[in-house]
């Protein structure tokens, strides 16, 4: 049945709008199918009005997997390059050979030479200026074939005409990622720039060096072997920046193949050990023996084997870069819950280890980013990694002071208790004297050095009339005496030399040393005598008590403290025969004294 006539129209508009999508979506599968990867590049115009300019927006290249094309080979085959896949100055990876072409003019004559420059120094480059096809000028940069580079990174200087065209033709390979941030420079703008990264490379360069010879100074006196672990991390570091940034190739093993093959990813290999060791030592504490202590130790020995393999040529670089990607952030995931442990207990380690780690995963991961394409190479992003590993350096040695003080801290508290307890151990707990066993080593040090020219008196004294006291006042007011007698014969001697003790009960001793005569000692005891004819007060009570000394001296006497103290203490209870309240000394050609 035939649609009715007055929907005719409606019927020729639809038949237009389905006329109009196909059209549309056979225009973009046309568009689609075009051979986008051909480039016509258009060529660099280098004037004086620009000194540097970015060269990768006219690149164009194509990869040699033979490796064994020419110059000559690639200028035949200029219509055959094809614009670069990815941004941002970098292609990745590639095993083959890669050769880049830039068409370069200068519209008006230069006012000096201009430089073409790669700021990436961990590749081999071979550079050509052709015109015509005819190669005006060349140079290889492999620093492997040159006994001193003459630049950080491979560079070339040229001159032009001005409005004739050139070629300029790039080789380039790597072991690892193919980085290019190729300008062009004019040769003053491009040797400020040189001179400005060689001195931000010896500033780098220098802290990373002082770090280094700061740890292991430490590490040798100290033992400790953070210390040790720590300079592993630095020296990985270093030693990977004066690799990729070309510091290394140019004066510390220049025209050295072997090292410009294996220094980089064995830096990165050591770092990765020195990390493993450094975390684990700064948070196993003191349990060296758990779990996660045993991890980290594996993983620094897995790492260590992995070194080894490559520098022997048993791995290839390429699967070392593969080992280090992956193992890189190993350490700090696994020490990140004893970090978390840490910052719950308000260690500061913890969260300083926390803001290395952020640091140091923000710097790999625009290394990553720049590695892929996904950032464009500036200064920024060329030293990401190593700004990265220099914050992480600098907040892991703060956490080696932390650390330091921690110890320090935990040696004093030890060296507290340790004190605390030879004070009970040698102390009177009631008046704060010493006791009998810190007589005994007092004694023993003094008659160490006794002469007849340094005597040493020893003082038995005993308390008159303390016992009627103690009786009618009670304990309590016998202590508080006990006390006040303790601090007056405190008072009452020679503070840097004489050494006041209780024995027990109302017994006290006194140890003098460095007398000079007999008559010193005599004198000593008798003020002694005299201090107790006044009488103490005690809240609201008045205590009269005296004393009763008996001395001996050494040498004189005797030479060692056993027969010191049977001495003084015959003298003392021959003075409670006597009458009490005396000073007396016992020897066998003179009577005991009153």
């Amino acid at each position: 049945m035939h649609p009715p006539l007055r929907n005719l129209p409606m019927l020729a508009r639809l038949r237009r709008a389905r006329c109009g999508v196909a059209g549309f979506v056979l225009c973009l599968l046309a568009l689609l199918a075009l051979p986008w990867g051909v480039h016509a590049a258009e060529p660099l115009v280098l004037t004086q009005d620009t000194p540097q300019v970015d060269a990768w927006g006219a690149i164009t290249l194509k990869a040699d997997p033979t490796s064994e094309l020419t110059v000559q080979d690639m200028l035949g085959r200029l219509d055959e390059f094809e614009a670069p896949t990815r941004r941002g100055n970098s292609l990745g990876l590639h095993k083959a050979a890669i050769w880049l072409h830039i068409p370069l003019i200068a519209p008006e004559t230069p006012r000096t030479p201009w430089v073409v420059n790669i700021g990436y120094s961990s590749l081999r480059a071979e550079m050509y200026l052709a015109s015509g096809g005819k190669v005006l000028q060349q140079i290889r940069t492999s620093p492997s074939e040159q006994t001193q580079q003459s630049s950080r990174t491979p560079a070339m200087v040229f001159d032009l005409r001005a409005g004739q065209p050139y070629d300029l033709l790039i080789r380039v390979q790597a072991t690892g990622p193919l980085i290019l941030p190729i300008t062009v420079s004019e040769m003053p703008h491009h040797m400020r720039q040189a001179l400005g990264e060689q001195m931000l490379q010896g500033l780098l360069n220098g802290l990373a060096f002082c770090l280094l010879a700061y740890s292991l100074i430490q590490w040798v006196t100290q033992r400790d072997p953070m210390f040790g672990f720590y300079a592993l991390v630095v020296l990985g570091s270093a030693g990977f920046s004066l690799q990729f940034f070309g510091i290394g190739p140019q004066y510390l093993w220049p025209g050295n193949p072997w090292m410009d093959r294996y220094s980089g990813p064995a830096a990165g290999l050591i770092a990765l050990a020195g990390s493993f060791l450094f975390l684990g030592n700064t948070l196993a504490g003191n349990a060296p023996g758990s779990r996660y202590a045993r991890t980290m130790r594996v993983g620094a020995a897995i790492t260590a084997v992995v070194c080894v393999a490559v520098v022997i040529g048993w791995l290839s670089v390429p699967i070392a870069i593969a080992f280090l990607s992956l193992a890189a952030p190993l350490p700090s995931l696994f020490s990140l819950p004893a970090a978390l442990t840490r910052v719950r207990q308000k260690d500061p380690i913890g969260a300083t280890l926390l803001v290395a780690w952020i640091a140091y995963g923000v710097a790999a991961g625009v290394m990553v980013c720049l590695v892929q394409g996904w950032v464009p190479a500036n200064f920024w992003t060329l030293h990401s990694f190593q700004l990265g590993a220099t914050a992480d350096m600098l907040l892991f040695f703060r956490v080696m002071g932390l650390r330091a003080r921690a110890v320090k801290a935990q040696a004093q508290e030890a060296m507290r208790e340790r004190d605390l307890m030879h004070s009970l151990a040698h102390t009177d707990p009631l008046t704060g004297l010493s006791n009998r066993r810190g007589l005994q080593h007092a004694l023993h040090a003094a008659l160490a050095h006794c002469s007849p020219q340094r005597l040493v008196a020893v003082y038995l004294m005993d308390l008159d009339g303390f016992k009627p006291v103690n009786d009618a006042h009670g304990h309590d007011v016998g202590d508080d005496l006990l006390v006040a007698v303790g601090h007056r014969l405190q008072a009452n001697v020679r503070h840097q030399t004489d050494l006041v003790a209780r024995l027990g009960g109302d017994e006290f001793i006194i140890m003098a040393r460095d007398l000079a005569t007999p008559e010193q000692a005599e004198d000593l005891g008798r003020s002694l005598l005299r201090a107790f004819e006044h009488p103490f007060t005690l809240s609201h009570l008045r205590i009269q008590v005296g004393l009763t000394i008996g001395y001996a001296l050494a040498p004189i006497d005797s030479d060692d403290p056993q027969g010191l103290l049977r001495h003084a203490d015959a003298a003392m209870y021959a003075g409670k025969q006597g009458g009490k309240h005396s000073v007396r000394r016992i020897t066998t050609t003179t009577p005991a004294l009153a």
